[in-house]
């Protein structure tokens, strides 16, 4: 006996519920797809609210502190009866504690991610990643202490003049901080150059060292520089590991081996302390906020142009 079914004719309330269902999904799908764009929404506002935030307290700050002074002053002491605001003591501060990390992060997490990608076994590999990723997870202020009780007694036995304070220790403990991101994304980089890249060099009779270093490494570049951007707007914004073991008096030095004070070192100083609202030195803590984000943006915009343009070429 033939069916409706069997020559394709459907009921009216099968088509119904089929059209009820098709509904059904699209709503979910619908609020599924705003829920996302809130998401997305969500960073984006709190990102401008942040800049409104230092913009608006700014403008004040540089109503009383001409931009002139406030980049050419050698000198920072807001908080004294001769107020002076130069950030350079700040930004120097800052740049060599950073420099100094990422001297020690870049070339040590490059290394381990190529021993990663390319040598270990996969044994290896599942306990070496994971132990190294729970670097991340210490608090910044253990490593603070860590730099001021183990680093610098340790550096002093080679430097028996450096003081108890300086921007070396503290440069070096970032650089192990961020040593767990760049491994982490330069691994998870290699690992993505697709394996007709390796056989094509190991069939040309390359090693796998030269392989590793001529091949994956190049092919892997974007990858690396996203790596090493994310370690930069880390230590650049590090605040309790150079509030603890760098010092906090601003001085206008690019010796690693002298104390220093670094912006976020300074925020924290200030921000602790009991100074009314709104006035100056209050005020040049956004200041010295908002020349750590224009660093940290300048940093981002050229990992951005790096990336394109490796991306372009490999």
């Amino acid at each position: 006996m033939v069916t409706q079914e069997a020559i394709g004719i459907i009921k009216p309330d099968t088509i119904a519920e089929a059209a009820a269902r098709r509904r059904a999904r699209q709503r979910r799908e619908g609020a599924i797809e705003g829920g996302l764009f809130l998401a997305a929404l969500t960073s984006v506002a709190a990102t401008v609210t942040i800049i409104a935030v230092l913009l608006s307290e700014s403008i004040g700050f540089f109503r009383t502190v001409p931009l002139t002074d406030f980049f050419t002053d050698t000198l920072w002491t807001p908080l004294f009866a001769n107020p002076h605001y130069g950030i350079l003591p700040l930004l120097a501060g800052t740049l060599v504690t950073s420099g100094v990390g990422l001297l020690v992060a870049i070339p040590l997490g490059t290394v381990a991610a190529i021993y990663l990608s390319e040598f270990s076994s996969s044994r290896v590999r599942e306990v070496m990643k994971p132990t190294l990723e729970l670097l991340g997870a210490v608090p910044t202020v253990v490593y603070g202490y860590f730099a001021l009780i183990v680093v610098t007694p340790a550096l002093q036995y080679l430097w028996p003049d450096l003081p108890g304070f300086n921007m070396l220790g503290p440069g070096i403990v970032i650089g192990i901080m961020i040593m767990p991101f760049v491994i982490s994304l330069s691994e998870d980089a290699m690992r993505a150059v697709p394996m007709v890249l390796r056989e094509g060099s190991y069939a040309m009779g390359a090693t796998r060292l030269q392989t590793a270093w001529r091949v994956v490494v190049p092919a892997a570049t974007s990858g690396l520089v996203a790596a090493y951007v994310l370690g930069i707007s880390r230590a650049v914004g590090e605040t309790m590991v150079v509030a603890i073991a760098a010092g906090q008096n601003p001085n206008l030095t690019w010796n690693p081996l002298e104390p220093a004070a670094t912006i976020t070192a300074y925020i924290v100083q200030v921000a602790l302390g009991d100074l009314p609202h709104g006035s100056i030195g209050y005020q040049s803590i956004f200041a010295a906020g908002l020349v750590l984000a224009v660093m940290t943006f300048a940093f981002n915009i050229l990992g951005h142009m790096m990336r394109k343009r490796f991306r372009e070429v490999y």
